[in-house]
């Protein structure tokens, strides 16, 4: 660019910056009105997606309550179909053998644990609360997200080995027990067996479950179980998949390994029971989702109104200033000279109701972040969370408003007849 040109395009730019100051400084009542309106529309965009955000956020934490890696739960079930001469309706119960079948023939599971359950009173003192104690293998923390609190931790291959009389709690579970005392090296009853507490469970929050949730619920090694409990079947299997593009074909490969022990159809479905969690977490997934759509659409709708009142101040300015914008067509403006000033004056309008509004809605976030609420429905909510996305998204929004607000009342500005304006009343 030659240096006179661009001597040119400054000079023009500064008259254009000149003709937008005077205009706006006629219109001030007008547009702090106008800004409001942006600023009120903006933040409820803002806070109607960051509570969309915060919960789905919440949504994804619960669904990994129950496990990652698209675990699943198997229970035995009753055939429906006859086969190889035997009748249809034989229930099928697992034996303690299954599971390392399982894992010995089916190379898409990564690791399993057995699971065997019973209802009984754990005593401290003179203290006795009736829960679901099960007896789990090692690997059955790590498959159900059971992450011990600092200082505990999950059952071992030691405990299995030894039949140690060790337990894990559940976090509510510890503390109908033993209120606020320090829980990991205390010692309980079951059964009049003294049991050592090895770790308390670290609060979860959980979208599904089967048998109550884990925080009411306490878990000792199978071996121990089983020793002590010797009539017990196993209740469930729980495992995960090598990957989750290898879970059906772990399913399949459950199917047909267990039909060719048991002698039923690898196709009757209802011979066993199948919990796969990957379908309730893509649910889980979609539902948030949709709700932080359905509630972005509603805020968008109300920032769009405030839109509509841009356009219609630009539209009255435009009719208010006629004869003015003749005037100027007549000295010889040229049409970006007249339609800059309206589309500067829209989006500087849009822009700064956009950062109030943001503005004020990050600081009514970080107010509510800060409340101290541990309520179990408020955790399940979610707090509301601002993201880069929602930046983007109110962004992207607020410059499309601004600009259509602003270029069809400046295109109507410039396609002023002159000479019709002078007459202009």
């Amino acid at each position: 660019m030659s240096a006179r040109r661009f001597e040119v395009l400054r000079a023009e730019l500064l008259l254009v910056w000149r003709l937008f100051r005077t205009d706006a400084a006629r219109q001030t009542k007008r547009i702090a009105l106008t800004v409001l309106a942006i600023a009120w529309g903006t933040l409820s965009i803002v806070l109607l997606l960051s509570f969309g955000e915060g919960l789905k956020r919440a949504f994804n934490k619960g669904k990994r309550g129950m496990g990652e890696g698209g675990i699943g739960v198997l229970w035995g079930g009753s055939t429906t179909r006859a086969y190889n001469g035997l009748p249809s309706g034989r229930a099928i119960a697992f034996r303690d053998e299954d599971a390392d079948l399982l894992a010995q023939r089916i190379p898409e599971i990564a690791s399993l644990s057995r699971e065997y359950a019973i209802r009984r009173g754990l005593t401290v003192g003179a203290k006795t609360v009736n829960a679901r104690i099960r007896g789990v293998d090692p690997t059955f923390g790590q498959l159900r997200n059971i992450i011990p609190q600092a200082g505990g931790r999950f059952i071992d291959e030691a405990d299995m080995s030894e039949k140690r009389r060790v337990i894990v709690l559940g976090e509510e579970l510890a503390d109908d027990l033993f209120g606020s005392q320090e829980v990991v090296g205390r010692t309980l009853q079951i059964n009049q067996s003294t049991f050592l507490v090895i770790g308390v469970m670290q609060p979860k929050t959980m979208m599904g479950m089967y048998s109550g949730p884990d925080k009411n619920q306490a878990s000792i090694p199978s071996a121990t179980f089983k020793s002590m409990f010797t009539d017990s079947k196993i209740e469930d299997i729980v495992y995960r998949p090598v990957s989750l593009e290898l879970a059906d074909q772990a399913k399949w490969q459950i199917y047909r390994t267990l039909a060719a022990k048991y002698r039923f159809d690898p196709e009757d479905e209802r011979a066993l029971s199948v919990w796969d969690t990957r379908e309730d977490q893509r649910i889980v997934a979609n539902i948030g989702l949709g709700i932080q759509m359905f509630l972005g659409v509603i805020g968008t709708l109300t920032l769009f109104v405030g839109g509509m009142g841009v356009a219609n101040i630009m539209y009255a300015v435009v009719k208010e200033r006629t004869r003015e914008i003749g005037v100027k067509m007549a000295l010889g403006a040229k049409m970006r000279q007249v339609m800059t000033p309206f589309i500067l004056e829209a989006l500087l309008m849009t822009v700064v109701g956009g950062l109030m509004g943001t503005a004020l809605a990050l600081m009514l976030i970080v107010g509510v972040s800060l409340l101290p609420l541990k309520d179990a429905a408020f955790d399940f909510l979610g707090r509301p969370t601002f993201s880069p996305a929602i930046a983007a998204a109110t962004s992207f929004i607020l410059g499309t408003i601004g600009a259509l607000a602003g270029y069809f009342p400046a295109r109507r500005a410039a396609s002023v007849n002159p000479a019709v304006s002078l007459r202009y009343e």
